[in-house]
C-alpha cells in the first residue's frame, strides 16, 4: 500500500492547475492550522494558552488580540510551511520530472522535510521580526538572528517525520496509516511539538507569553 509508505503531504503533479494547486495548499494549510493546535496540548498539558482574540471566547484574560499569540503562531506557521513544503516538492519535480515520495526516495524526502520545515519557519520568523509590534525597532535583526538558529536547532528535530504512517501501519493497520489522521495529522502534530519543543524550550511552564504566566498562576 502506497499510502502507507509515502507521505502525509498532498502529492502534487507536474501539470497541476492553478486552481488544484490552491486546494492542495489549502487542504496543508488546514493540516498544519490542526496540527499546531493539537500540539500544544503534548508540549503543555496541564498550562492554559494564550490565543489572543479568541480567548474571550473560552473564558480566559486577552492581552494581544493577535501579536505574541498562539494563534499568530497557528496561522503564520502554517501559511509559511505550506508554501514551503509545495515549493519544495515542486522544484524536485521541475529538477528530476519524478514526484517525491518517500517509498521511492526516502533520503530525499527526508532532506525535503528538514528543508522546507527550517526555510518555512524561518520565514515565518522574519515576518514576525519584521512586522511584530512587540519587538523594539533596534531589536528586530537580532531576534531574527537568534530565532532562525531556534529554528535550525528545532528543525533538525523532525527527521522522522515521514517514518511516523510506517509506525502506524505497523500497529494499526495500512488503512489507519493512509487516513488524513494518519499519513497527515500524526507526523505534523508531533514534529511541531519537537520543533517547538526543543527549538524554543517550548515545554510544561517554559515558553510562556506574560499573559500564560499569569493565567497559569505563574510569576510574570
Amino acid at each position: 500500500n502506497n499510502n502507507t509508505q509515502s507521505t502525509h503531504h498532498h502529492i502534487l503533479r507536474l501539470n497541476m492547475s492553478a486552481p488544484n494547486l490552491a486546494k492542495a495548499m489549502t487542504a496543508t494549510f488546514a493540516t498544519y492550522c490542526t496540527a499546531d493546535f493539537l500540539s500544544n496540548f503534548l508540549q503543555h498539558p496541564t498550562q492554559k494558552m494564550d490565543y489572543g482574540f479568541f480567548n474571550r471566547f473560552i473564558g480566559r484574560d486577552v492581552g494581544d488580540q493577535f501579536w505574541g499569540t498562539r494563534t499568530q503562531h497557528i496561522v503564520g506557521v502554517a501559511g509559511c510551511l505550506a508554501l514551503t513544503d509545495h515549493m519544495s516538492q515542486g522544484l524536485f519535480q521541475k529538477i528530476f520530472k519524478k514526484e517525491l515520495c518517500f517509498a521511492k526516495y526516502p533520503a530525499a524526502f527526508v532532506a525535503h522535510t528538514f528543508l522546507f520545515i527550517f526555510s518555512g519557519v524561518t520565514l515565518y520568523v522574519a515576518g514576525d521580526a519584521a512586522f511584530n509590534p512587540n519587538h523594539k525597532d533596534e531589536e528586530r535583526l537580532a531576534t531574527f538572528k537568534s530565532e532562525t538558529y531556534n529554528s535550525y536547532v528545532g528543525s533538525n528535530t523532525a527527521w522522522f517525520e515521514p517514518y511516523v504512517p510506517l509506525a502506524v501501519a505497523k500497529f494499526a493497520g495500512p488503512a489507519a496509516a493512509g487516513s488524513w489522521v494518519g499519513s497527515a495529522l500524526l507526523p505534523a502534530t508531533l514534529a511541531y511539538s519537537t520543533v517547538k519543543g526543543v527549538g524554543w524550550n517550548d515545554w510544561g511552564s517554559s515558553g510562556l507569553n506574560d499573559l500564560e504566566r499569569k493565567i497559569n498562576g505563574l510569576e510574570k
